[in-house]
């Protein structure tokens, strides 16, 4: 696979990214006022010394070292580098994107990500990099809502890298997460790139693992298996009501509870209704199942007129014996995405630092412990804003730990501002 081509007009695309990210930072538009993320002063430094990021993956409080290092704030490595005009080279070595497989074994096991985003361009930047392997392939499903720059910005971006592409369709409202996945995954399976697993991530979505723990998890304690966690339907609760839009776990078993007190319809094929989690790791085998089986296309007809049919769809389709990897004994197995609930605050973790938001927590600098404790691929949610301590701490954990277990030679464009001196706990 090709790691990396320059496009032929590398210097006007280069340029016009810079303009364009340049534009989209400093005068957002008024319809797109959230785009805009305000920082608070004290934290807005170039880099983060080891020691402030040290002391909140320890849990100790940041103050007096934000106090200490943080005196002269000014605008992120980020931001610096994409105001620089350059072709595609200079882009992704000012971003830092990592340009060759790390290991034979990572370039012998490629993975597919689809990732769905709206808004926040340095938290994509941040998630995309920190994911981003030359062997890998990656579909971009842009909301439909995101303003004109931002996804200009985007696909700028994606045009410098082979491997990575927008999805050719963009989904329409009320069905946006379900079918967005759909149509990344029909690029996907069309392209001419060659994967095993395929991941879907949302914007605030960030990696705790390396793309190598990754491939090692998918492949010594699933082997061909997919990832989707979740549980039957359970019968008809007074909990649940069929004008709720967001689902809902009880305290007591954590059983997921459908908002839809009732279907319209009975299930196409008699299937069973199972649900459970919207996030997953499919085999391409399962994939091509889903986007060429009766059964599969009939249940996403079906699944038109129910509330979030993501948090069915994969899940039942994978209880289906035939299929491709399928899982039909699982529950909630698969360390895929670390959440905090609200509702289960004091009993799967010890509360959110940051905020609550839809009953699940956004992630502060006091949850940084939790976080990299976690068993978990990913975590979710996080936010650029209010609080970029958060994830800049994390994402300086996360490349230090890929470039500790690479083998062989690293580029020094690879590494960030002063990495090479951090001592991050580098041991969960």
């Amino acid at each position: 696979m090709s790691q990396l081509r320059a496009t032929k007009s590398g210097l006007f695309v280069g340029a016009a990214l810079c303009i364009i990210l340049f534009l989209y930072l400093r005068d957002p538009a008024p319809e797109d006022p959230e785009e805009e993320p305000t920082y608070p002063e004290a934290v807005e430094c170039g880099f983060y010394p080891d020691e402030l990021c040290s002391a909140l993956f320890e849990g100790k409080g940041a103050a007096p070292y934000i106090a200490k290092f943080c005196k002269n704030p000014h605008r992120s490595e980020i931001l610096t580098h994409l105001y620089t005009p350059g072709n595609c080279s200079m882009i992704s070595q000012g971003l830092r994107f990592i340009t060759r497989p790390l290991s034979a074994e990572e370039g012998n096991f490629s993975l597919a990500y689809i990732l769905t985003i709206q808004r926040e361009l340095i938290m994509f930047v941040r998630l995309l990099r920190a994911i981003y392997a030359p062997q890998n392939v990656y579909c971009i499903h842009v909301d439909e809502k995101a303003s004109k720059k931002f996804k200009t910005a985007v696909q700028t971006l994606a045009n410098c890298f082979e491997n990575i592409f927008i999805s050719s369709k963009v989904a329409s409202a009320g069905f946006t997460r379900l079918q967005a996945d759909i149509y990344c995954m029909k690029d996907l399976v069309r392209s001419k790139f060659q994967w095993n697993y395929v991941i879907n991530l949302c914007g605030q979505d960030f990696p705790i693992k390396t793309n190598k723990e990754i491939i090692h998890y998918l492949r010594s304690k699933w082997n061909g298996k997919n990832i989707t966690p979740g549980a039957i339907q359970p019968p008809a609760s007074p909990r649940a009501n069929s004008n709720q839009s967001h689902s809902k776990f009880t305290p007591e078993s954590n059983i997921y509870i459908s908002p839809n007190r009732r279907f319209k319809e009975a299930p196409p094929h008699n299937l069973p209704i199972y649900f459970g989690s919207a996030h997953y790791a499919l085999t391409r085998k399962f994939v091509e199942f889903v986007l060429t089986d009766v059964r599969a296309k009939d249940l996403l007809q079906w699944s038109r007129g129910i509330h979030s049919p993501e948090q069915h769809y994969w899940v039942t389709l994978n209880r289906v014996k035939d299929a491709p990897g399928a899982t039909p004994n699982a529950g909630w197995e698969g360390d895929v995405r670390a959440i905090k609930w609200k509702h289960e605050e004091g009993k799967a973790h010890d509360g959110c630092k940051g905020r609550y938001i839809q009953d699940i927590c956004v992630y502060g600098p006091g949850d940084l412990p939790w976080i990299i404790r976690s068993p978990s691929l990913f975590a979710d949610k996080f936010e650029s804003s209010p609080d970029p301590l958060v994830v800049t701490c994390l994402e300086r954990r996360h490349r230090l730990k890929v470039l500790r277990q690479a083998e062989g030679l690293t580029d020094p464009h690879w590494h960030f501002q002063h990495d090479t001196h951090f001592n991050l706990q580098l041991n969960h």
